[in-house]
């Protein structure tokens, strides 16, 4: 006789992390950061069409400290990017990004010293949603995506080693300044 039969009906086996997932994945609060052409296609997402309700996303917070995930959409100014980590500093942890768009994942087709290349350079992203710009059926699919990972994650001290070293490998990244094209 297996464990399955000895339990009572309506018994539900956990861990303490796989639950603090669930209920962190179904309750993001996006920080809107649409810089370009990519931030239609999120407000597209936040429209009745495709619901964001849903995935406990009804409203995009205009103030980070209300915010746990970040959707940068479009292309980052080295301007904009001291902006961008003061907004990513003033998020309440646990916090989340999404690079939405090829200029947020790379910098796009702006290979110049104007634009940082890849919002990676600024701040850890969790979540690379590639496309130009990305329809909000792949936003969508993007956000399942890291309600996956953020179930999965860990908690406690293992959870802070993790963003320790993303945060580490973010800030050591060449700046963009000393960055050079595909042609030398």
């Amino acid at each position: 006789m297996g464990l399955e039969e000895k339990l009572p009906s309506g018994v539900l086996l956990s861990t303490v992390e796989g639950l603090a997932g669930y209920f962190r994945k179904a309750s993001f609060w996006p920080a809107t950061f649409g810089l370009a052409c990519c931030a239609i296609e999120m407000m597209t997402f936040g429209a009745p069409r495709y619901d964001s309700a849903r995935f406990g996303m009804e409203v995009f917070r205009p103030s980070p400290r209300q915010a746990d995930l970040m959707i940068v959409a479009g292309r980052v100014s080295n301007k904009m990017a001291p902006v961008l980590r003061q907004i990513y500093d003033q998020m309440t942890g646990p916090k989340y990004v999404l690079a939405m768009g090829v200029c947020a994942s790379s910098g796009g087709m702006f290979n110049n010293y104007a634009i940082v290349q890849g919002v990676d350079h600024v701040v850890p992203v969790d979540m690379y949603l590639p496309g130009c710009p990305p329809r909000p059926e792949m936003l969508i699919d993007a956000i399942l995506k890291l309600h996956a990972q953020v179930q999965a994650e860990k908690l406690g001290s293992n959870r802070a080693a993790e963003i320790a070293t993303d945060e580490r490998s973010a800030l050591e990244a060449t700046p963009t300044s000393q960055m050079r094209g595909l042609l030398r």
